[in-house]
């Protein structure tokens, strides 16, 4: 079985479930998960937890051993195993299909960790453990999903929040939910059922959104370019590094050149995919950058980046982060931006 976040409360409800898989990068959401879980399955008597850290070395005998063991505290226990790798190994994975084949009714297990790929999760004791319990991935809330969670979370803390806020928020947070649900709850401990103006929200809230380089690569290929340039800024009071930013660019573009080459030359958008390994999530991101860029612009945009490359490590004058806003432009808008040489900013 597998659901979302938005759908754990009702599924707790449906009943008892001998496994619980939670995977994914996103902090708030996993921490909400296994709280709710456990404060669930301990109201249903299940008062003893045994936790367990799993890296390449660890023992997968102790959990076994640890399932079949009576309990000296308790009848009804929760075992919980965090993987710290998403790789999960062929010992530790006869375990877990032989633990899937001896469920019982008074051991809950809850396993957790990083955002498995579709290989792993293609795995015989990933699909056993499913069709016996509840696998819950976790994936980035962004646009009309981000509105109503905070939506919903206002409601559950009884704020009392003026419509203008909803969007502040949604652009200052995007990307980093766990800050967001904390300002939430600032909010909720200085407001209580007093109204929250924009005004309010301005003078406490606090600029803590949180991008990486592949959100935006994924903002990039959907052609956000206001976006692109909001987490590009962002990027930069965070200290990301200038060459990383570069690489991500170059391995990105270089990649779209390459497929935009084979598409001249007749290959099917499909074959594209299966060949560059493109999960389905990602698939309608690269068919809007196929169909809305030329290869013209994407070979211009590549030598942009090289010449930012260059002023990046030569040239102390010139604002590297807001050079690479141009090559994002150039992408979508190369007509525009081949007038322009790279230090217009200073002509």
């Amino acid at each position: 079985m597998r659901i979302y976040h938005n759908n754990l409360h009702a599924t707790l409800n449906q009943g008892f479930k001998p496994i619980w898989l939670i995977f994914g990068d996103e902090p708030w959401q996993k921490n909400d998960s296994l709280s709710v879980i456990k404060s669930t399955c301990l109201a249903q008597g299940f008062d003893e937890v045994i936790r367990f850290t799993a890296d390449d070395k660890f023992d997968w005998s102790e959990i076994t051993h640890e399932y079949q063991s009576m309990s000296l505290f308790s009848n009804q226990r929760i075992i919980e195993i965090e993987l710290l790798t998403a790789k999960v190994n062929e010992l530790a994975g006869k375990t877990l299909l032989a633990l899937s084949e001896q469920f019982t009714n008074d051991v809950i297990i809850i396993l957790h960790g990083p955002k498995l790929d579709a290989a792993q999760q293609k795995k015989k004791w990933f699909k056993s453990l499913e069709n016996s319990g509840c696998f819950l991935p976790l994936y980035d809330i962004e646009g009309n999903q981000l509105n109503q969670w905070i939506i919903r979370q206002i409601k559950q803390l009884g704020l009392n929040i003026h419509q203008d806020v909803i969007p502040l928020m949604v652009q200052l947070f995007e990307g980093n939910l766990l800050a967001l649900h904390q300002e939430l709850q600032k909010l909720s401990i200085l407001f209580g059922q007093t109204m929250v103006t924009i005004q309010d929200a301005e003078k406490i809230i606090i600029n803590q959104a949180k991008f990486n380089p592949f959100q935006l690569i994924d903002t990039l290929l959907k052609g956000d370019l206001k976006k692109c340039i909001a987490i590009l800024d962002q990027l930069q009071h965070e200290g990301a590094p200038i060459n990383q930013l570069v690489w991500f660019l170059h391995k990105e573009i270089s990649q779209l050149i390459k497929m935009q080459e084979k598409i001249k030359k007749g290959e099917s958008i499909n074959d594209l995919y299966k060949f560059y390994r493109i999960w389905d999530k990602k698939k309608p991101l690269y068919q809007h950058a196929l169909t809305h860029t030329t290869l013209s612009n994407l070979c211009h945009g590549l030598s942009r980046l090289a010449q930012i490359d260059l002023i990046s490590k030569t040239a102390s004058e010139f604002n590297p982060y807001v050079l690479l806003s141009d090559v994002c432009i150039t992408l979508y808008h190369g007509q525009a931006t081949s007038k322009l040489p790279l230090n217009y900013e200073y002509s």
